[in-house]
């Protein structure tokens, strides 16, 4: 592996590892001799990487690269619950194809094609290692959107959370409401927060 110490990324697909000529012989010689781990299925990370906070989504983000992190996935990362979701929550456009993944689990949500970047920003799960996540103000309005599926009150609580952070911009969530079509209930849900 010291040969290509230098030209392997800390987290790395097998086929990025075939371009640089690795074979795949050495690549399953290397995992079973524990010099790199396999992730998922096709995903490798050299042991001697620096320890990532979230392997299971840079996993994922190597799997489905358009995919971006989303809902209690999301607002876990955002620090706007304390759930820890079983599986990783991702968003797909409608039209494309299903993942499907056995390891790690994921829960995946189709959303439209149009507004599907909105509000798309990144986080490091790993030293130099970015994954697609939406915002803070997006994650508390597809809770809300989601609230009969994942629960009336991680919504609220997201909201709440989101409202006491420094820097909260209540008029992007209604923008962002508007535009994925739940602008009544976050209205609602937003006049009730502030009542309090």
């Amino acid at each position: 592996m010291k040969e290509l110490e230098d030209s392997l990324p800390s987290t790395f697909t097998t086929e990025a590892s075939r371009a640089l000529g690795v074979h795949p012989r050495d690549l399953y010689a290397w995992r079973d001799s524990g010099q790199i781990i396999e992730l998922s299925r096709g995903v490798f990370r050299r042991a001697d990487a620096p320890p990532a906070s979230y392997p299971d989504m840079i996993a994922v983000a190597h799997r489905v690269p358009r995919a971006i992190v989303c809902c209690i996935s999301a607002a876990a990362i955002h620090e706007l619950t304390d759930e820890m979701p079983a599986s990783v929550q991702i968003a797909v456009p409608k039209r494309s194809h299903t993942p499907v993944i056995a390891y790690p689990p994921v829960t995946v949500f189709r959303f439209d094609e149009a507004p599907f970047e909105l509000g798309l920003t990144s986080f490091e799960a790993g030293p130099g290692e970015p994954v697609r996540i939406y915002d803070a103000a997006r994650t508390v309005v597809d809770l809300m959107r989601f609230r009969k599926r994942l629960g009336e009150p991680i919504a609220h609580a997201a909201l709440n959370r989101y409202l006491a952070t420094p820097g909260a911009r209540p008029a992007l969530l209604l923008d962002y409401a508007e535009e994925l079509g739940t602008f009544g209930p976050m209205r609602g849900a937003l006049d009730i927060a502030s009542a309090r």
